[in-house]
């Protein structure tokens, strides 16, 4: 095998002639064993030959001046880089402009990138204060600008609904992790969301949630979660605490709401509060997972009047729960249809109401 090509600097005699020079500046001593066992092993470090000059002293150098340097043994690598940063430049517009796919990618992939570095930003401040609910001021202030972004108009009705200085559980529609515009635009004072504990684990964004004072809980472990809210419940008396629950349990992306869990009106019959329910309009207009969609648009977001709790008990729940969803599908429906929401979406045939 022949060995390897390496590129060398070398200042012959013309330049610096030959001279002594100590075992400790030998340019040739800095060079890997593997040069001295090939064409390339300089004579200072070879039996000489008829066609070398003998050394006439030890410490004589016949290469007084060498030096290897990382371009001259890797020319090629920065030009494969610079070749690519060419590709990406030129290949990233054109699947912006050509392909509504990648553009979607692109938009959900600077979105959650966005999100995570405005946590990075927004852990130190709420850190003086540590675990605290008024932390969710500073994360509602970071996050209000994202709708300009995407060009995204988000129009809230009905916030004169909240009552002023009480408890009281937010229930709203979860269609996607866009959701979050929407409650950031409308959010109460001193309200937290209850979130699935496998948000906690999200990086920044979790750190950043937790020190908000978002309640975590772990939907698989039914005894966990029946605990975690009976704390909630003395939490929202005694605290002046409000909470945010999606009582669907997960998105649904297919343009209306599914059927409710009733931890949320178990929570708010158990402390005795109002429940105010809010609709968030359809975004099939603007944003469609299925169809790999994402362009701007307008929402509406629509406060409902607090439904009272006041003398319920535990048997009352499933009524009550059936009676909220009821009123928030119909909402929902208005103003996804209105042309003032998510569009005409709902208008088409077959679409919401089969899968009611």
């Amino acid at each position: 095998m022949s060995p390897l090509p390496v590129h060398l600097k070398i200042s012959g005699p013309s330049e610096r002639g030959w001279g002594p020079v100590s075992s400790s500046h030998c340019p040739c001593s800095g060079l890997p064993e593997w040069v001295w066992t090939g064409a390339l092993a300089p004579s200072c470090l070879l039996p000489s030959a008829p066609h070398r000059p003998a050394l006439q002293e030890p410490g004589h150098c016949p290469l007084p001046s060498l030096q290897v340097t990382s371009m001259d043994l890797w020319p090629g690598a920065w030009t494969v880089l610079l070749l690519l940063f060419l590709l990406l430049l030129f290949l990233l517009p054109t699947l912006w402009f050509c392909s509504p796919s990648a553009k979607y990618f692109f938009k959900m992939a600077f979105y959650n990138g966005w999100i995570l570095f405005l946590a990075v930003l927004a852990i130190p401040v709420c850190a003086v204060r540590g675990r605290n609910v008024e932390n969710m001021k500073i994360l509602r202030l970071m996050l209000l600008h994202i709708k300009y972004l995407y060009g995204i108009r988000v129009e809230v009705r009905g916030a004169h609904h909240f009552p002023p200085s009480q408890p009281y559980v937010v229930v709203s529609n979860h269609q996607s992790s866009l959701d979050l515009l929407g409650m950031m635009e409308v959010l109460p004072g001193r309200c937290v969301p209850i979130a699935k504990r496998e948000l906690l684990w999200a990086g920044s964004a979790g750190l950043a949630c937790w020190l908000a004072g978002v309640i975590f809980i772990d939907r698989k472990r039914t005894g966990d979660a029946i605990s975690v809210m009976s704390e909630v419940a003395q939490t929202l008396l005694t605290q002046d605490v409000r909470v945010w629950v999606f009582p669907e349990g997960t998105r649904n992306h297919n343009g209306s709401m599914l059927p409710f869990k009733r931890g949320a009106f178990h929570l708010a019959v158990q402390a005795q509060v109002p429940i105010v329910p809010i609709v968030m309009s359809s975004y099939q207009d603007f944003y469609c997972k299925k169809e790999r969609r994402f362009t701007s648009g307008r929402c509406q977001v629509r406060v409902l009047p607090p439904v009272p709790t006041e003398g319920l008990t535990p048997d009352d729940v499933p009524a009550l729960a059936d009676r909220v969803r009821h009123s928030m599908l119909t909402i929902f429906r208005e103003i996804s249809t209105d042309g003032r929401g998510g569009g005409d979406y709902l208008k088409k045939p077959g679409v919401g109401e089969a899968r009611l």
